[in-house]
Order: structure tokens, then C-alpha cells, then sequence
């Protein structure tokens, strides 16, 4: 078979164009391929660790939590309740016998601590009172919180108010 020199250019082109598309389908692409894909992978445990440095960072900041909530625990009184502790303070800034309800609650928890609550309703109070009073409750040094608290005008006193709070604080199982 006699090609002109022009046919016989045209199958040389054709040849090194396969001869490239191979080369390229079986080694310059597979290459590619496995390097993004190692690339990838890289990627997924650098995140993967940079995860873990903050879960790390995490848990040490909730050990030293446990820790001072144990030193708090620690200094507070002996034979400290919330609802006796709520009491005082209520007798303390003279809203005591406002005090339309107190109900106890607590929690268990799973872990080294439980939760005590405390709902209770103040009737017939002053703004000047219950600020007053939820000064003195929410106390720091005794974990002591206040979680909800619902204010609404008193409907048969104008000028009172009635409030509505549950408090809060943690217990050593």
C-alpha cells in the first residue's frame, strides 16, 4: 500500500495523537487522580485533628470547671439547701410572706453532680423588691442561678408585681 506524502503525514499525526491519549489515559491521568485523592486525604486528617485539638481544648476547659465548681462546693456551708437558702434571702429583704408558693425539685445527674431547683411565686411585690431579692439570690459564691424567671403586673394590685422564678445550683451526688 502506496500512501502520497500527504496521507502518509495525516496517519503520523493520527498515530501521535492515540500514541498521546494513551500515554495520557494510563499514566499522566491515573497520577493526577491519586494525588488529589492523596491530597484529599490529607485534607480529612488535618481537619480530623484539628478537631481533636479543640475537643482536647474543650475538655480541659470543662476539667477546670469541675475543679473550681468542686473548690465552690467545697467552701460552701455545711448543710446548704437552695430552698432554705431561698428562704433566708427572701426573709432578708422582707419578701417572705409574699411568697405565694415554693416547690423543690431535683435532677439526677449521670455524672458527679445533681440539680436542685427551686420554683417559686412572689405576689404582690415591688420592682424595688425583687430586684432586691434576685441580688441576693443570684450568688456565685453558693452556685446559685437563677434559670426562668416570668414578671407580670399583679392584675389586683396596681403597681405590684408577681414573679414567677425557678433557682438553680448543683448538689454532689
Amino acid at each position: 500500500m502506496k500512501l502520497a506524502r500527504r496521507e502518509k503525514f495525516f496517519v503520523t499525526i493520527a498515530a501521535c495523537l492515540i500514541g498521546v491519549f494513551f500515554l495520557f489515559q494510563y499514566l499522566i491521568a491515573p497520577f493526577f487522580e491519586k494525588r488529589e485523592r492523596l491530597q484529599r486525604g490529607i485534607q480529612a486528617r488535618e481537619e480530623g485533628q484539628e478537631e481533636i485539638l479543640k475537643l482536647s481544648a474543650e475538655y480541659k476547659n470543662l476539667q477546670r470547671g469541675s475543679q473550681n465548681m468542686e473548690r465552690l462546693l467545697a467552701k460552701r456551708d455545711k448543710g446548704f439547701t437552695l430552698f432554705a437558702f431561698l428562704e433566708k434571702a427572701a426573709g432578708d429583704c422582707g419578701v417572705k410572706e409574699r411568697i405565694n408558693y415554693m416547690k423543690p425539685s431535683s435532677s439526677k445527674g449521670t455524672g458527679p453532680y445533681k440539680e436542685s431547683m427551686v420554683e417559686l411565686k412572689l405576689e404582690g411585690i415591688t420592682l424595688n423588691q425583687l430586684t432586691d431579692y434576685l441580688y441576693r439570690v443570684e450568688s456565685p459564691e453558693n452556685i446559685v442561678s437563677i434559670r426562668r424567671i416570668s414578671i407580670k403586673e399583679n392584675a389586683k394590685q396596681s403597681g405590684y408585681l408577681e414573679a414567677v422564678l425557678q433557682a438553680l445550683t448543683y448538689e454532689q451526688s
